[in-house]
């Protein structure tokens, strides 16, 4: 079920777009939802988590450090920089900036599983991003934005504290009690985290609806360069570095997907709807990207 909502996602992800820019009355009135559904994501995430998950850092150290390097200097600095260049107006620069400093997506396991990567290391550096990025996203949100906008550092880091290491705390809290109950329901997270990414899409579309078409463009430019950098380098550089093949397809996928629904909620709890949409925008490409390329890399290793 996962493999499949994996690769349907895409697909839903671009119909409820399209069903929230005809119909924006359907969706807008539920943006007080946005904060609680990305709390039930770290929530089902934590569900599925086991202290073996966090042992598994020091059977892939090097790995694990290079990734989280890459993904926090290289992800922030081409937001900025892509931003800058195509002279975006400032609420999609904090937008950008927030999705480049977010941790790894939820979706990247699932994707290096398809792309035979190494799915250990996967939900590793998942799990340790996601906790760096307690730290992180306020302060790299601080270093980029501060010149440009007023950031409210703190409120930022017991937001992300919040939204993401409390709930993701709570489930592998859990998890660890009730091992064999959750293990007979574990069928029903993926639907229901894929669902909850999916109306959070839904409801940034509708919100933005009246500006979408005079700004989609450059943004989208924006967006799916980003993506793209941070694929590409996560791969070559890891590369370069002595990673595997293996190692490096899965630092590629870590670095380039990113938890685009966490820069959303901030984006719309401190700045303004505008300023959530590139991390609407990177939810959608970033699953069609993450999945064209575990598919070529699959081919790939079957040949």
């Amino acid at each position: 079920m996962t493999k499949r909502l994996t690769l349907l996602f895409p697909i839903l992800a671009v119909f409820i777009s399209l069903l929230a820019w005809k119909h924006p009355a359907w969706f807008n009135g539920f943006a007080d939802l946005i904060i609680p559904l990305l709390m039930l994501i770290m929530f089902a995430m934590g569900l599925t988590l086991t202290l073996e998950d966090f042992k598994r850092v020091l059977d892939h150290k090097s790995a694990v450090v290079i990734g989280l390097v890459l993904q926090f200097t290289i992800m922030p600095l081409s937001a900025y920089v892509l931003s800058m260049a195509f002279t975006l107006p400032t609420e999609l620069l904090v937008g950008m900036v927030l999705v480049g400093s977010a941790s790894g997506g939820t979706a990247s396991n699932v994707i290096c599983f398809l792309a035979k990567a190494n799915v250990a290391l996967s939900i590793t550096m998942t799990l340790m991003s996601t906790l760096v990025a307690v730290i992180l996203l306020p302060v790299l949100s601080w270093l980029y934005l501060d010149a440009v906008v007023s950031i409210p550092l703190v409120g930022l880091f017991y937001s992300v504290l919040k939204i993401v290491l409390l709930p993701l705390t709570l489930g592998l809290l859990l998890n660890f009690l009730f091992s064999a109950s959750i293990n007979r329901i574990s069928f029903m997270l993926p639907p229901i985290t894929t669902g909850a990414i999916i109306l959070v899409i839904a409801i940034i579309v509708s919100l933005n609806q009246p500006k979408l078409a005079s700004i989609s463009l450059l943004l989208s430019i924006s967006v799916v360069l980003h993506n793209v950098i941070g694929l590409t380098s996560g791969y070559f550089l890891a590369k370069a570095l002595g990673q595997s093949e293996t190692n490096s397809r899965t630092i590629a996928i870590e670095v380039g997907m990113q938890n685009s629904g966490l820069a959303v909620a901030l984006a719309l709890k401190y700045f303004s709807p505008l300023a959530a949409l590139p991390g609407a925008l990177f939810s959608i490409w970033h699953n069609i990207t993450g999945s064209v390329l575990a598919a070529y890399w699959r081919e790939r290793q079957t040949n």
